[in-house]
C-alpha cells in the first residue's frame, strides 16, 4: 500500500470518527426528522420556549462607524433564552423610526443578519440558527429594495406567470440580505372596501386569489429553500380576515361554515397543497372563536385534513388579543389556548416567552405540546440548510438588490395591472401634443403611489406620474404641473391655479385617489397599525388607507371632488387617474372624464407604467379584481351575488364589475365547444376562439364562469372557475381551452362534505362578469 493511499484512508477514517463525535443534529447527511428529534432531546424547557418566540427585530443591531454589530439587547435576549425567529430586523418606516440615514442599505443588511446569525450559532449552547422573517408583500420592506405594485394592482394583471417571476425577485432580494422567511402574499378574500387593508389582497374572488397568490408563493419558495435564492413564504391571514364587521380592522367575521370553506379557505388550501412553509393567523374571531386559538382551523383543518407540514405564526400580539376578545382571563391562559390549538410561533414573543414555562410547570401544557411546535419550527431550519450555511454574501446583496432587471419587472407588473375603465377616444394621447396639464394630489407625491409596508426611498428611484409624462412626451411639449389640493387636508388647496393650467392645456391628466404613506408624525399602536385619532392639528396627512385607516365612506377626501368638478368645467379633454388602495367612489370621474383608469398603488415604476398606457406604448389589459360600488349603501357588493335589484335611490349593480377592463383594440368571441372529459381532473373541457378585431396588438383576459343550476345547497348564480390572459396581434385568432375537474365543480353539501353532484351546469365565457359573450350547458 502506498503512502498516499494510506494517507487517504487515514483521512477518511478521521473524518468518519469526527462525524461520529458530532451530535446527530449537526450531521448534514442525516434525515431531517432524525436531526429534529435529536436536537429536541437535547433542549431545556427554556430553549424550547425560545424557539417559539419571534420578537420585533429592528433594535437587534447597532450601526457603527465601522459597520454593524449585534446590539446589547440582542445579546441579552439570546443569553436569557435563545430565540427561534426575529421579525423585521431590516424593516424601516416611521413606526420603527428607521430612516435612510439610520437604517441599513442592502450590503449592511447582509452584514447585520450575518452578525446576528454568527452570535446565535457560535455563542449559544446548542448553536441553533435564527429564522429571520421580513415583510415581503410587494417587495422586501427594507431600504434600497425594489418596490413592486401592491396586491390589488398585482391582481389586476390576471397573470399567474408574472406573479411567479415577481415572487422570485422579491425572494432573491430578501434572501440575499439574510432573510429566511418572507411575510406574504396576503390571501384574504376582500369584500369590504371600507377595511384599511384591502390594498394588500388579490380582491374578492377565491379562484383569482388562489391562482395569483399561490403563483407568488411558489416563486418565493422555488423548488428548494437551501439554494440561497429562495425563502419560505408566510401566507396571511388565516382566516376570513377580509370581511370585518363594519369595515373595522380585526373585527369579527360574520360567516357560515359553508361560505368559509367555499369562499375564504380555498386559497390557503391550494397553497398548502403546493407546499407553503408558514401561515399566519388573523386577529378576528369566527363564530366567537379567535382564529389564533381556533383548534378546529389550526389542527383539525390545516394539519389533519389538509396535511400542512410547516409552522403557524400568530399575527403580532394576536395571542394577547385572545384576552381582548374575552376568551382568556390573562396572557398565560391565552398562550395555553393558542399552543394547544396548534399555534406554533408567537409573533411578538411575550405571550409565549413570559408564560409557557410557567404553564408547563403548572401542568397546563405538556412536553408533547411544546415538542410538537418546536419540531415544526426546527424542521424548516433544517430544510433551509441553515445549520450548514447560515451566512450570506454582502457583496452579492449589493449587486442583486434593486437590479435593473427587477426595476423593469416592477414596471411590467405595474403596466399589466393598470385598468382602463372608460375611454371615449381621447386615449392614447399623442406624444407630440402641444401642452398637457398634470394636476392632482397624486401626480407627483412619490410615497402616495407605493402603498403600505414600504420603506423610506431615495427620490431618484421613484418615477411619479409627472416624471413619467415628462419623459414620455416630445421635447416640444409643454408640461405644466399644479398640485391643486392634498388628499385630505384642505388648508393649502389652490384650485384656481389648477383651473388656469387646465384652460391653457390641450389635455389634462388629473391624478386623484388616496394614500397609505406613513409619516413620522403619525402615532402607531402596538401592532404597527396607524392610530387615526386626531390631536387637533390642522394639517392632515394624506394617509386614508393602510393598516388602521378604516373608512366609513368611500368618497374622495379633502377638496378632490371640488378640484375634479372645476377642472372638468374647463371643457378640456380630461383623463382621470386613480391611485388608491381601495375601491374609492368613481361616480363623478366616470361622469365627467373622457377617460378613466385605476393604477391602484403602482409601485416605484408606476409613473412610467402609467405614461406607457397614456401615450399608447402599452395597450392596457388589466381587469378589475373587485367590484366598484356606486355607494356604501350597496355593501357588501361582489360579483358572485349575481345581478342585484335596484334600490329606491340607485341601481343595485356595481359601477364597474369584477373582471371588467377596456383595451385600445376590440375582441370577438366565437365557436364555443363543450366536451366531456376523461377523468376526475378533467370532467369537462370548454373551448372558444378569441379574435383581435381591432387595429392594434393587445391582450384579452378570457374568463370562464359557471353556474350549478340545481344543487343540494344554494349555489352562487355565477362563479369564476378559470381564466387566461391571451396576447393577440391585430387580426389574430386563438383557440382557448379550459378544463373543469372535481375541484372546479365540487360543493360542500348538507353534511359539509366536498362532493361533485350530478346535474346541469351553465357555462359562461366572456370579457367580464357582466360581459358574457358565449353561453352553453353540460350535464354531469
Amino acid at each position: 500500500m502506498s503512502k498516499t493511499t494510506s494517507l487517504i484512508i487515514g483521512l477518511i477514517a478521521f473524518a468518519g470518527q469526527a462525524m461520529a463525535q458530532q451530535p446527530l443534529y449537526k450531521q448534514a447527511t442525516a434525515p431531517v426528522e432524525d436531526r429534529v428529534n435529536d436536537l429536541i432531546g437535547r433542549m431545556t424547557v427554556e430553549e424550547k420556549v425560545g424557539q417559539l418566540c419571534c420578537p420585533l427585530g429592528w433594535e437587534m443591531y447597532t450601526k457603527t462607524k465601522n459597520g454593524v454589530v449585534a446590539s446589547d439587547l440582542y445579546k441579552e435576549r439570546m443569553k436569557a433564552m435563545p430565540i427561534g425567529s426575529f421579525w423585521a430586523v431590516l424593516r424601516a418606516d416611521p413606526w420603527t423610526q428607521k430612516t435612510l440615514e439610520t437604517g441599513l442599505n442592502p450590503e449592511l443588511s447582509a452584514k447585520a443578519l450575518n452578525a446576528l446569525q454568527k452570535y446565535a450559532v457560535e455563542e449559544t449552547r446548542l448553536g441553533i440558527p435564527v429564522l429571520f422573517a421580513e415583510e415581503c408583500p410587494h417587495g422586501h420592506m427594507a431600504i434600497g429594495t425594489t418596490v413592486f405594485p401592491t396586491s390589488l394592482s398585482q391582481a389586476s394583471t390576471w397573470n399567474a406567470e408574472l406573479m411567479y417571476r415577481m415572487g422570485e425577485a422579491i425572494a432573491l432580494e430578501a434572501r440575499s440580505q439574510g432573510a429566511n422567511i418572507g411575510y406574504g402574499p396576503v390571501l384574504d378574500i376582500a369584500r369590504e372596501p371600507r377595511w384599511s387593508r384591502m390594498e394588500e389582497t388579490f380582491g374578492e374572488d377565491p379562484v383569482l386569489t388562489s391562482n395569483l397568490g399561490v403563483a407568488f408563493m411558489k416563486g418565493m419558495q422555488g423548488d428548494t429553500q437551501n439554494d440561497g435564492k429562495h425563502l419560505f413564504s408566510t401566507l396571511k391571514h388565516f382566516a376570513a380576515y377580509g370581511i370585518p364587521e363594519a369595515g373595522h380592522n380585526g373585527a369579527r367575521a360574520n360567516v357560515g361554515m359553508r361560505q368559509l370553506f367555499s369562499d375564504y379557505l380555498p386559497p390557503f388550501k391550494k397553497a398548502v397543497e403546493e407546499g407553503v412553509g408558514t401561515i399566519m393567523t388573523s386577529y378576528n374571531t369566527i363564530d366567537g372563536v379567535p382564529c389564533t386559538s381556533n383548534k378546529y382551523l389550526l389542527t383539525d383543518v390545516l394539519r389533519d385534513q389538509w396535511g400542512f407540514k410547516g409552522f403557524v405564526y400568530s399575527d403580532l400580539t394576536s395571542i394577547e388579543g385572545i384576552v381582548g376578545a374575552r376568551v382568556a382571563k390573562d396572557n398565560k391562559d391565552a398562550a395555553v389556548q393558542a399552543l394547544k390549538a396548534g399555534l406554533d410561533m408567537d409573533l411578538g414573543g411575550n405571550a409565549y416567552g413570559k408564560n409557557l414555562k410557567k404553564a408547563y410547570e403548572e401542568g397546563l401544557i405538556t412536553m408533547e405540546d411544546l415538542d410538537r411546535a418546536v419540531a415544526n419550527v426546527l424542521r424548516l431550519k433544517f430544510r433551509m440548510g441553515l445549520f450548514e450555511n447560515p451566512y450570506v454574501s454582502p457583496e452579492q446583496a449589493e449587486q442583486l438588490v434593486r437590479s435593473k432587471a427587477h426595476k423593469e419587472l416592477a414596471r411590467e407588473v405595474a403596466r399589466e395591472g393598470i385598468v382602463l375603465l372608460k375611454n371615449d377616444g381621447v386615449l392614447p394621447l399623442k406624444k407630440t401634443i402641444g401642452s398637457i396639464a398634470v394636476i392632482g394630489p397624486n401626480a407627483d407625491m412619490m410615497y402616495n403611489q407605493l402603498g403600505d409596508y414600504t420603506a423610506p426611498q431615495e427620490r431618484e428611484e421613484i418615477v411619479t406620474v409627472l416624471d413619467g409624462i415628462r419623459k414620455a412626451v416630445s421635447p416640444s411639449t409643454k408640461v405644466n404641473y399644479v398640485k391643486g389640493c392634498a388628499i385630505r387636508d384642505v388648508t393649502a388647496s389652490n384650485i384656481p391655479a389648477a383651473v388656469d393650467a387646465a384652460r391653457t392645456a390641450d389635455a389634462v391628466v388629473l391624478v386623484v385617489g388616496g394614500s397609505s404613506a406613513r409619516d413620522f408624525k403619525t402615532k402607531y399602536i402596538g401592532t404597527g397599525a396607524a392610530d387615526v385619532s386626531s390631536d387637533g392639528n390642522q394639517i392632515l396627512s394624506d394617509m386614508d388607507c393602510g393598516e388602521g385607516y378604516d373608512r366609513s365612506t368611500l368618497r374622495l377626501l379633502g377638496d378632490q371632488e371640488k378640484l375634479l368638478e372645476a377642472v372638468a368645467a374647463t371643457g378640456k379633454p380630461l383623463v382621470v387617474v386613480y391611485i388608491q388602495g381601495r375601491t374609492l367612489n368613481m361616480n363623478l370621474a366616470s361622469e365627467k372624464a373622457q377617460a378613466l383608469l385605476t393604477a391602484w398603488y403602482p409601485g416605484e415604476q408606476g409613473g412610467a407604467a402609467i405614461a406607457d398606457v397614456l401615450f399608447g406604448d402599452y395597450n392596457p389589459a388589466g381587469r378589475m379584481p373587485v367590484s366598484v360600488p356606486r355607494s356604501e349603501g350597496q355593501l357588501p357588493l361582489f360579483y358572485s351575488q349575481g345581478k342585484q335589484r335596484a334600490y329606491v335611490e340607485e341601481e343595485g349593480t356595481p359601477l364597474y364589475a369584477f373582471g371588467y377592463g377596456l383595451s385600445y383594440t376590440q375582441f370577438d368571441y366565437s365557436g364555443l365547444e363543450i366536451q366531456k372529459g376523461n377523468g376526475k381532473d378533467i370532467l369537462q373541457t370548454v373551448s372558444c376562439t378569441v379574435t383581435n378585431t381591432g387595429d392594434r396588438d393587445g391582450e384579452e383576459v378570457v374568463q370562464l364562469y359557471i353556474c350549478d343550476k340545481v344543487a343540494s345547497v344554494s349555489q352562487a348564480p355565477i362563479l369564476l372557475k378559470s381564466f387566461e390572459r391571451v396576447p393577440l396581434k391585430k387580426g389574430e385568432s386563438k383557440k382557448i381551452t379550459f378544463t373543469l375537474g372535481e375541484e372546479e365543480l365540487s360543493l360542500y353539501n348538507m353534511e359539509m362534505k366536498q362532493v361533485v353532484e350530478p346535474g346541469d351546469f351553465k357555462v359562461m365565457v366572456g370579457a367580464a362578469s357582466d360581459d358574457i359573450r358565449l353561453k352553453g350547458e353540460f350535464t354531469l
